[in-house]
């Protein structure tokens, strides 16, 4: 007989997760009565392994075979904590820690347990929402803009839906990204309702900062918006529309370098102000790192065009965050309702939560997302552990946990349970206001298309990845895979973000072939419906907008979990139940009715889910 703590199950622990500043935690443990325990604690450490604190067990009863023990506690200090157990039996003491779901002496991991501010919120707009990720120079062009002052050289491309130049350059062998379809602000606001028809309330683009690259992440002057995209009302008259249909608008802030063509470091001195053209003289010389000045500088991953900048400096602090005409406050004014933290791992902690507070001073419902690639609760990155919900510096980050997970799982890489280990991992981990507004995506900028990686990994060679396109055949076999994807990427917990084409069956390998002009009249009809009717489900169903989580069945081919919203006394009000079956036979879902499924048929009592089928059923 095994002792038996779980975490994960309320009998055990609650509240769920993670606390709040002197929130009262309850923990039982059950110990098999033969062990004949005379003692127990719960010995909760720091971070790094340094004793914290150490809280008695007591006794509570007796189950079966079992002795229960039990002890409340509270933490006042916010932080990353560990615990396990000590527990003395009749031959002497042990320690106790986890193994999985289970628990094993002597040997494995601890639980982690964090706890966050009491008045970390998230706003509730941004929560249970449909995303739309928009790569503002590939969705749509309208009209001409003024791009005489469009920093050169640069191209603007007729051929909309071309391949995306991808080779060196003949004479520096450097990869410019300075090919332009031209796409811009005014094509953005002339296809809302088709994105409304979606069932999209949150927009969140990519860079549109002055730059000279076309992914934009060289910021030339952040306070103007490229010249290709169009003006400073161009961009306030988009946001008017948007929020004329319910929806937000989330800007992409890349605040740890900018280009080394900039009005601020200007290497090619075109503007005459920068740390690179004037020195010393310059306003912003103290924003970057030289080594020996001008040509040998920090920079971004050693892109000598991306140049880094020293964020705890004050005077880029006051320009960015602080100043009456701050960054921040300055595309606020002009309709903006939140931003992405580029590489927030690059941000030190201090800069992270100074923009936080300098956001929400100017807008109490501004809305702040980092991209983190890993489980952000716990990230270490360049040896410091980050503080993201600790401090309450992010109200969100990107999935890419579950995005990984999904993908496996729809691959044949993983039956089911890594899937399910994945999913309550970071839905233990993340505040709950954290968990329904994480971005849940398939596909981004940063990735191959999930289409295309749903039929298999694409080809090494450059030249062989743009050209690469899947056969018919191939397409049906990875559109139904994408299916049960796009389904759990709707009814898990967060903000189902779709990376502009998805829903017109794009595809494409790593960047740029996964930045393609989005096929205007050309879009796949039975990828535009699925995702029409997954937005209304998010949309209609609160218990996938605003419910919790828990993992039913994991392993086997199957994956399903249950989704409920609860009172103000824990109790469920509203459960649905979603499955995905990628055995090799039926399954039986015990539900009244079906809100979506495919491949299902009525039985009695429920219905039968048929190989490659999924659902959401109400219970």
């Amino acid at each position: 007989m095994r002792i038996l703590y779980n975490s994960r199950d309320s009998e055990y622990k609650r509240p769920f997760g993670t606390l709040t500043e002197d929130q009262t935690c309850t923990i039982r443990i059950r110990i098999p009565a033969e062990l004949e325990c005379r003692g127990a604690q719960l010995v909760l450490e720091h971070e790094d392994g340094r004793p914290f604190r150490e809280f008695r067990l007591v006794w509570a009863g007796q189950d079966a075979d079992y002795h229960i023990f039990k002890c409340d506690f509270s933490i006042q200090a916010r932080g990353l904590y560990f615990y396990w157990f000590r527990v003395t039996g009749k031959t002497g003491p042990f320690r106790l820690f986890r193994r999985g779901d289970d628990t094993n002496m002597e040997d494995g991991d601890r639980w982690q347990l964090s706890v966050v501010p009491a008045d970390f919120t998230v706003p509730a707009a941004f929560r249970g929402r449909v995303m739309y990720q928009i790569f503002p120079d590939r969705f749509c062009r309208v009209g001409d803009c003024d791009a005489s002052e469009k920093l050169k050289p640069w191209t603007l491309r007729e051929d909309w839906g071309g391949t995306p130049e991808y080779r060196p350059d003949p004479k520096t062998g450097e990869v410019l990204c300075n090919d332009f379809f031209g796409g811009n602000f005014r094509g953005i606001a002339s296809k809302l309702d088709y994105l409304k028809d979606l069932g999209v309330e949150l927009l969140y683009l990519n860079p549109i900062s002055m730059a000279f690259s076309n992914h934009r992440y060289d910021t030339a002057d952040y306070k103007r918006p490229d010249p290709l995209l169009g003006t400073e009302e161009d961009f306030r008259a988009l946001c008017d529309a948007a929020h004329a249909r319910g929806m937000r608008v989330i800007l992409d802030g890349v605040y740890s370098h900018t280009g080394s063509n900039s009005v601020y470091f200007d290497k090619n001195g075109v503007f005459g102000t920068g740390a690179c053209s004037a020195g010393t003289a310059s306003p912003y010389y103290s924003w970057y790192r030289f080594r020996r000045f001008p040509d040998d500088y920090e920079c971004w991953w050693n892109f000598p065009t991306l140049p880094n900048v020293t964020e705890t400096e004050e005077s880029y602090q006051d320009f960015i965050i602080r100043d009456e005409d701050s960054v921040i406050a300055h595309w606020l004014r002009l309709g903006a309702d939140g931003f992405r933290l580029d590489v927030a791992d690059e941000l030190p902690d201090s800069f992270i939560l100074n923009f936080k507070r300098g956001l929400r001073a100017r807008k109490p419902d501004g809305f702040l997302m980092g991209e983190v690639w890993e489980d952000a609760s716990n990230k270490t990155a360049y040896s410091v552990r980050r503080r993201y919900f600790v401090d309450g510096e992010l109200d969100s980050v990107m999935n890419y946990p579950w995005r990984t997970a999904i993908l496996r799982y729809l691959r044949a890489e993983d039956d089911g349970a890594a899937l399910g280990e994945t999913v309550m991992t970071i839905a233990e981990n993340y505040p709950p206001q954290v968990l329904q507004a994480v971005m849940n995506a398939l596909s981004t900028h940063d990735t191959p298309r999930a289409l295309t990686l749903l039929h298999g990994d694409c080809p090494e060679t450059r030249e062989a990845q743009a050209s690469f396109r899947l056969t018919p055949d191939e397409r049906e076999a990875a559109f139904e895979k994408l299916r049960a994807a796009a389904f759990l990427q709707y009814t898990l917990p967060g903000n189902p973000c779709l990376y502009y084409g998805d829903e017109a069956g794009m595809e494409g390998c790593k960047d740029p072939f996964n930045r393609a002009c989005y096929p205007w009249g050309q879009a796949d009809e039975r990828f535009l419906n699925l995702f029409r009717s997954l937005g209304r489900l998010k949309r209609e169903t609160p218990a996938l907008r605003a419910g919790d989580v828990r993992v039913m069945r994991a392993g086997g081919g199957v994956f399903a979990f249950r989704r409920s919203l609860r009172s103000a006394d824990d109790l469920p009000t509203e459960t649905v139940v979603c499955y995905v079956n990628r055995s090799g036979g039926p399954i039986f879902v015990p539900a009244r009715h079906a809100l979506l499924a495919q491949n299902a048929s009525r039985t009695d009592g429920g219905f039968e889910l048929s190989p490659g089928g999924f659902g959401c059923f109400a219970e």
